[in-house]
């Protein structure tokens, strides 16, 4: 163990941990202000925001301080490193590193998207001054409306830290934007006739300390003092991203990375950043519905779910199998709560996971102009577009001892194997064509449990509205069997349920749907998902290594 001290306080450092001051200090739970560094990049230390003193204590006790002030990014701590990080000296360099940011920056705080979230509203305000000596005109330069599909440049904004400069370069390697012209007259901008249109543009919204590179998607939607942040999983692919589901008034108006080294690191991409709009869709299911010969009999849930409750227990007394289908879009929770009920009216009954879309292969970065992948690959979008293959697996192995192919379970449908089949979706895009849902023709009870309309809809005889990933609360399992927290966002449209209380309520179970109690039923039955029950699962996550070793 190393010993480091900042501003009088001594922090232990792993022997292992390679850190710089930024770091080092904020173990100490000491902020040394930054606007270029980010530990996802190379280091540049151009900003000089986080300039501190730094000296080295001698064996005897005395501390030797270096005579200039160094930027924390840029210089490693050690054992015996001495950070000052609130002396007069370091005040005085961050007013005046800040009053030349603020040279030309335009006062536009009140229009400006990035209020409320700005590192130069929040630095100007710990560390600065509050009034400016500058009494001639600022050097206004034009904004760049396009320099990709889903970014703008405020050219006067930016502080030229360069960090989208340097993501560009290091994470997607596409490296289409740079620095142009000097002194005053710097700025960023495209190569010419190469927008930033990079499976992972959006980051660079995300990195952008100030208010220069926006979103146009949520280009004046919304303050984000009025937004209400909510820790989810991104529904995009098998990666698994860790985000925040920022919404107000029950209406989402942006997905954002959050941090987590177990999952995806710092970043997210474009799909899985812009994909959530099917949430809001207009064709989504609202209204419950009992079908008999084409017609709608009932509207109302509890005579819907009485009616599903008394259709599959009179299929499994048949001499026809029972069926249920669980989609790789469900959580773990809600996969054991459909499994469970079904297995409890047939302990014969059919298992089978929904199809799993895979589109083209796996795509990694950063990539040369070529199109060649560049090691060390920083990050992954997964060909496999679902959340929790791997967690539904999981369960289905617990109660079948051979896991059933989908086009299997539509091989004996067909047949006439089944007197009921419970179809659960979930898929945005879709998950049954017409040619698949023509093999539930001939099947007496036909339940469907999804959120928006698919081909199968017209042979149910009960279908069930269900909720977006948004609305739900449950785990999802990632493609390397990390197991994370969806939490519930928003409440869906009038007439929808969340899939939890659909199936909390279809089996038999008195009270409202108690998530932990759930998981901690499952962690004890599934040797695989014994790890449901660990505390970091609200934080980081925790990976399953059994339940990687059950999945394929």
């Amino acid at each position: 163990m190393a010993t480091v001290t900042i501003n009088g306080k001594d922090v232990e450092i792993g022997s292992n941990e390679r850190l710089n001051c930024i770091q080092a200090a904020s173990k100490a739970g000491v902020e040394i202000p930054a606007y270029c560094w980010h530990p996802a990049l190379s280091v540049v230390a151009s900003c000089r925001m986080c300039l501190v003193e730094v000296g080295d204590k001698k064996p005897d006790g005395t501390v030797a301080m270096q005579p200039k002030l160094v930027p924390g990014c840029q210089t490693p701590v050690k054992d015996g490193t001495v950070i000052i990080a609130d002396s007069q000296k370091v005040r005085d360099a961050r007013k005046a590193t800040l009053e030349y940011l603020l040279l030309n920056h335009p006062l536009d705080c009140p229009t400006c998207d990035q209020a409320g979230e700005c590192y130069l509203q929040d630095y100007s305000f710990n560390y600065g001054r509050g009034y400016s000596r500058l009494n001639e005109p600022k050097n206004i330069k034009p904004d760049k409306d396009y320099i990709g599909d889903q970014i703008t440049l405020f050219t006067d904004r930016c502080i030229m830290c360069t960090r989208c400069v340097r993501f560009t370069r290091e994470v997607s390697g596409s490296a289409e934007l740079q620095v142009v012209s000097r002194g005053s007259h710097e700025e960023i901008d495209i190569f010419p006739g190469h927008p930033v249109n990079n499976p992972l543009a959006g980051n660079v919204v995300d990195l952008c300390p100030v208010g220069a590179l926006c979103s146009k998607d949520f280009l004046y939607q919304q303050r984000v003092w009025w937004l209400k942040s909510t820790n989810s999983v991104c529904q995009g692919c098998s990666t698994g991203c860790s985000v925040t589901v920022d919404q107000n008034e029950d209406k989402v108006y942006r997905l954002k990375p959050r941090v987590n080294e177990l999952a995806q690191g710092h970043f997210m991409c474009d799909e899985g950043r812009f994909g959530w709009k099917y949430t809001h869709s207009e064709e989504r299911l609202t209204v419950p519905q009992i079908r008999s010969n084409g017609h709608t009999t009932s509207q109302a849930w509890e005579d819907v779910l009485a009616s599903v409750r008394s259709s599959l227990q009179k299929a499994a007394t048949g001499r026809q199998k029972l069926a249920a289908v669980l989609s790789p879009w469900m959580t773990v929770e809600e996969a054991w709560l459909l499994a469970v009920c079904i297995r409890s009216l047939s302990p014969q009954a059919v298992l089978a996971v929904g199809p799993v879309r895979v589109t083209g292969a796996d795509e990694h970065f950063p990539k040369d102009l070529r199109g060649h992948v560049i090691e060390p690959v920083k990050f992954t979008i997964r060909a496999e577009k679902c959340p929790n293959r791997a967690g539904v697996q999981a369960v289905v192995a617990h109660f079948m001892d051979e896991l059933m192919p989908f086009e299997e379970l539509l091989r004996l449908a067909s047949s006439g194997q089944f007197s009921a089949v419970y179809l659960t979706g979930g898929d945005p895009q879709g998950w049954i064509s017409e040619m698949q849902a023509e093999a539930f023709s001939d099947v007496e009870t036909v339940i469907v449990q999804d959120f928006l309309p698919s081909p199968v809809l017209q042979h149910a005889t009960h279908i069930l509205p269900s909720g977006t990933f948004v609305e739900r609360e449950g785990i999802v399992v990632n493609h390397r069997g990390l197991a994370q927290l969806i939490r519930r966002a928003v409440r869906g449209p009038d007439g929808s349920r969340p899939d939890s209380r659909i199936l909390w309520e279809l089996s038999g179970r008195s009270g409202l749907f108690q998530p932990e109690a759930l998981r901690a039923e499952i962690a004890a039955a599934v040797p695989a998902l014994a790890a449901l029950t660990n505390p970091a699962l609200k934080t980081t996550g925790v990976l399953l290594e059994t339940a990687q070793q059950t999945t394929v």
